[in-house]
């Protein structure tokens, strides 16, 4: 084994839903740096995936469309597999939120965060099945990589009823489809990002001291943080990591003690 090559990407062909911003170009961004030979982002906005691509270099390619329906899930995989004859890294990253008071959440704001967190990850992936399958191996398995959130794995404050029903749902998909696509040598494995700045968290993006009063790393999360955890996964590093999920989140999930449950003494 070169372990000199353990977390490397050289050569590989990713692709990145939502990449375009937030943590989806954090995940491109380090997947170049650890060698990766193409990097195709999508996003819905064009003008925006398009110029994210000219930002990174001409290693990354911008495909821009709506994936949030199977109509734009086909259209994806179509061009996909005009441009490359397999795909070796797939990461589930787009996603969508919304909140609103128990009494007046929407079925629109249900269907549309279920359609883009849940339903999407797995019919691209079962569009990009034969791709995934064409460059999986036992020595060099192919990798799907969902993005969910802590908030999959615990509740927060806030009333976005569908966003943390859709993270939870995606953690146990994870485990279902490794347990198939493991016999094509695809690897499947989750992130659960905690705060990070973004369009999404807005909070973390505008006043980073206010959201990491509540992390035990006392800050918010970084490209290395979350590129370092994805590197992981998608390199040999990771190839026995299968369907599991990772919380890189600073510690809220696994070692935050709410104020409530703290002895006054210190203890």
């Amino acid at each position: 084994m070169d372990f000199s090559k353990l977390f490397s990407l050289e050569g590989r062909v990713a692709v990145i839903t939502g990449g375009s911003r937030g943590i989806g170009r954090m995940l491109a961004e380090g997947f170049l740096a650890a060698g990766c030979a193409k990097v195709y982002i999508t996003a819905r906005k064009a003008a925006v995936v398009e110029e994210t691509a000219r930002e990174l270099g001409d290693r990354v390619i911008a495909l821009p469309g709506d994936i949030s329906t199977l109509a734009g899930i086909e259209a994806l995989a179509e061009d996909l597999a005009k441009l490359e004859p397999k795909i070796d890294i797939l990461v589930n990253n787009a996603g969508v939120a919304w909140g609103a008071d128990f009494e007046d959440f929407p079925e629109g704001g249900w269907d549309k965060v279920m359609n883009l967190n849940v339903k999407t990850p797995f019919f691209l992936t079962q569009k990009l099945h034969g791709l995934l399958k064409a460059a999986a191996s036992a020595g060099q398995p192919a990798k799907v990589i969902n993005i969910a959130s802590i908030d999959g794995m615990r509740i927060n404050p806030w009333e976005t009823y569908s966003y943390q029903a859709s993270k939870a749902a995606v953690v146990h998909l994870t485990r279902r489809m490794a347990a198939r696509l493991i016999k094509d040598n695809i690897v499947v494995s989750c992130i659960a990002p905690g705060a990070y700045p973004s369009e999404m968290n807005k909070v973390a993006a505008r006043k980073p001291e206010e959201s990491a009063r509540g992390i035990p790393s006392g800050r918010i999360g970084g490209t290395e943080d979350i590129a370092g955890g994805a590197i992981y996964l998608a390199s040999r590093a990771g190839d026995y990591v299968v369907g599991t999920t990772i919380p890189i989140d600073g510690g809220i999930v696994n070692a935050w003690i709410p104020s409530e449950f703290v002895d006054p003494s210190g203890h």
